[in-house]
């Protein structure tokens, strides 16, 4: 079977993840400062158990079309795909955010550079680590003491960062608030169901917040809505 297919430019395949909540975020950000992109959000089975039962799943084939990944989110963008929440928000930026209100011009070589490397340490760092500390906690078959010991500690190592990070500023980047920001928080604010308690981390929880009060954010919660 094919792609669903939409009238709007941008389509979002995603599920309310802390990947997936973090681009229909973006996408709602950029639509409060310039009012687009006009997207439509399209949600997909991340279970195992719908694989060739449930057309919206990510390893239909229609699907790996767009990531051969499968996973999501991913976008099309006039039919040109993206994949890694990372590179989507990257993509957005240079598309969509032509004033630099949530990312940095890449002719500004240091603060492109900060931007990307605060990226980065999320992108390769906390989200790998923390979805395998939810994996041995959550949903291992059997409790392995020792990797869910590992991987908790690495994820509070990496929010021990943030905190050090965050200790004079209010965001990651020297300029504000930005797509960096809203990478690392897609993660960060799920660690208490992972019982990694963020007042242990008083700088964290304050940027969490503030974040989460943004009503963009808020309407990303929820994006795409539940069937």
């Amino acid at each position: 079977m094919a792609a669903p297919t939409s009238n709007k430019p941008v389509i979002l395949y995603s599920e309310t993840t802390p990947n997936g909540i973090v681009v229909s975020a973006y996408l709602e950000e950029l639509k409060d400062k310039y009012g687009a992109p006009d997207y439509e959000a399209i949600k997909l089975s991340i279970r195992d158990a719908d694989i060739g039962k449930v057309h919206l799943q990510v390893k239909s084939p229609w699907f790996l079309e767009i990531n051969p990944n499968g996973r999501i989110p991913a976008i099309t963008h006039n039919g040109f795909p993206v994949f890694e929440t990372s590179a989507i928000l990257l993509y957005l930026s240079q598309q969509f955010d032509k004033d630099h209100v949530f990312s940095r011009d890449v002719n500004d070589v240091q603060a492109y550079s900060q931007e990307l490397q605060w990226l980065f340490f999320a992108h390769g760092g906390i989200g790998p680590m923390q979805g395998q500390a939810g994996h041995f906690i959550r949903a291992a078959p059997e409790k392995i003491p020792y990797g869910i010991k590992r991987y908790s500690d690495e994820t509070k190592r990496l929010y021990g960062v943030l905190e050090s990070r965050l200790k004079n500023r209010e965001y990651l980047l020297d300029n504000g608030f930005g797509i960096a920001d809203i990478k690392a928080w897609g993660w960060v604010r799920s660690g208490p169901r992972l019982s990694i308690e963020l007042d242990e981390f008083p700088k964290v929880k304050a940027w969490v917040e503030k974040i989460e009060n943004r009503p963009a954010v808020q309407r990303g919660l929820n994006i795409p809505a539940s069937n």
